[in-house]
């Protein structure tokens, strides 16, 4: 696997060669924005570890440049702790956020997991259906059901479910499930959107309030969660 890693500290680039070449990785690295660009253009890697602070270029715009042609996963690693920062990134099409100091084991274990989603198709088939645990949905028929009993949902609620099911295990922001699910005119409506995961926990987890499968990223969104 090609990994791209996009860091202005030699050390941190050194320490995650040594990390990712040992763990069977090739290793491409950039000092700057315009470079990574550049790089991430003659040579697609198959995941990139991009940081945010940077001169020239800074992680955020080229997230965004990368994201215009490509769908990479990528992994964003910064000093940068706030909540801002990470919907940010995470809204510019970034599909995970590791804050500095990290242990390489975890950066690891977590581009594992990205690499396993991004081998799944993101588009589901007309004939696809989803099965985790208890939870089953047919999306030929639309049709869901929890412990073996139909669950009826309304079509927003469907259609939400659709979405974080789609795209699971990854974080998604408030505003990028209004957006998809709503659409652009209710991207701040949060109101909207803690209704209707309220009303999908009551019917597709045993416990709403320990939810299995819809898990909340304080102030930031929602992650679907599988058993893998």
């Amino acid at each position: 696997m090609k990994a791209l890693i996009i860091d202005d500290e030699p050390q941190i680039i050194r320490a995650l060669r040594v990390g990712l070449e040992r763990a069977g990785y090739s290793v491409t690295a950039a000092s700057s924005g315009e470079e990574a660009l550049d790089k991430a253009a003659e040579h697609p890697p198959e995941i990139v570890i991009l940081d945010l602070a940077m001169p020239g270029t800074d992680g955020f715009r080229v997230c965004e440049e990368i994201r215009k042609w490509s769908r990479v996963p990528i992994i964003v690693l910064s000093v940068r702790d706030s909540e801002e920062d990470k919907i940010k990134a995470l809204d510019l099409g970034a599909d995970d956020y590791l804050v500095k100091p990290f242990g390489v084991g975890e950066l690891l274990a977590r581009m594992r997991a990205i690499l396993r989603r991004s081998l799944q198709n993101d588009d589901i088939s007309d004939d696809a259906s989803f099965v985790s645990g208890d939870l089953q949905i047919d999306y030929v028929r639309r049709l869901v059901t929890f412990q073996g009993t139909e669950v009826h949902l309304t079509p927003k609620e469907y259609d939400l479910l659709k979405y974080m099911v789609q795209y699971r295990n990854r974080v998604l922001t408030h505003r990028q499930l209004l957006s998809k699910v709503w659409g652009p005119e209710y991207a701040e409506d949060t109101h909207t959107l803690r209704v209707h995961v309220a009303n999908l926990r009551n019917k597709v987890e045993a416990d709403a309030s320990r939810p299995k499968f819809i898990h909340t990223e304080t102030r930031i969104g929602y992650r679907f969660r599988t058993d893998d």
